[in-house]
């Protein structure tokens, strides 16, 4: 279809090019200090893996025979993947060493802060939102019947999120467990970053996709159009962004304006 070769379109002023290209179903990106990126490779049965691509461009296995390992983030000076098959350990890596945290059901979106990892599940209709303590190793789960769910983070204004894809929504974490809704009308909504210009979305539509910026009043702004199955977005020492695009095997960087407000 015509779709699968229409350029991604940036909105005025922002402009990206591609970073890498041949990152088969890139899926979480964790830039590392030393200027190496670390990728997930989002492939089935055995064939996943992450990378690390070094600031000379060379790639390095790091760890394989994943199954569809999308989440991944850094926790506790190491990093923390999953993996979206059913019974799958989430585990953590550190200095090449893995060590198995807890088993979870297509694990997708993992949240790290302090001594507890947030894990949820992406399935349809009965994935479960789960707190893991590092220090005691118990798992609590703090939501369950969630509906394809795949991301969860805690915003700059202190507010947890976390999306339900099939109903194209972000919803809020709220102690009396009535998650309002805060953002809507959204196109499979799966991977969040939030910074200072706002709350990013991406969605993982196969055919024109986008990249979503709500600032914090509300508006929304399509920054990336015409993408083909964005997965993770993360913002890089330079001020700009990585966005991976699973769909087309690559990730691409984001530049924004510099007429665009930063507080």
């Amino acid at each position: 279809m015509w779709q699968n070769f229409y350029p991604v379109q940036p909105a005025e002023g922002w402009s990206y090019k591609v970073a890498y290209r041949d990152v088969p179903k890139a899926a979480s990106l964790v830039p590392m200090q030393d200027g190496s990126l670390m990728v997930s490779q989002e492939l089935r049965d055995g064939l996943g893996s992450i990378i690390r691509i070094h600031p000379d461009g060379r790639r390095e296995k790091v760890v394989a025979d994943l199954s569809k390992p999308d989440g991944m983030i850094p926790f506790r000076d190491g990093l923390v993947y999953s993996q979206e098959v059913d019974g799958a350990m989430v585990s953590f890596l550190k200095e090449g060493r893995i060590l198995p945290l807890f088993k979870g059901n297509s694990v997708q979106g993992l949240w790290g802060e302090g001594d507890y990892l947030y894990a949820i599940e992406d399935r349809k209709g009965n994935g479960r939102l789960v707190r893991y303590h590092w220090d005691d190793r118990t798992l609590t789960v703090v939501r369950d019947n969630l509906n394809e769910s795949e991301s969860i983070m805690r915003c700059t204004d202190g507010r947890m999120l976390y999306t339900e894809k099939e109903k194209g929504i972000v919803r809020q974490l709220t102690e009396d467990r009535s998650d309002p809704i805060v953002l809507a009308d959204l196109n499979q909504p799966t991977f969040l970053m939030c910074d200072e210009r706002g709350i990013w979305v991406s969605e993982d539509s196969t055919h024109r996709a986008r990249l979503l910026l709500i600032d914090y009043q509300g508006r929304r702004q399509t920054v990336l159009s015409f993408l083909k199955a964005p997965q993770s977005i993360v913002r890089t020492t330079k001020g700009s962004y990585l966005v991976a695009e699973g769909g087309r095997d690559r990730i691409l960087e984001l530049m924004p304006p510099l007429d665009v407000p930063t507080h």
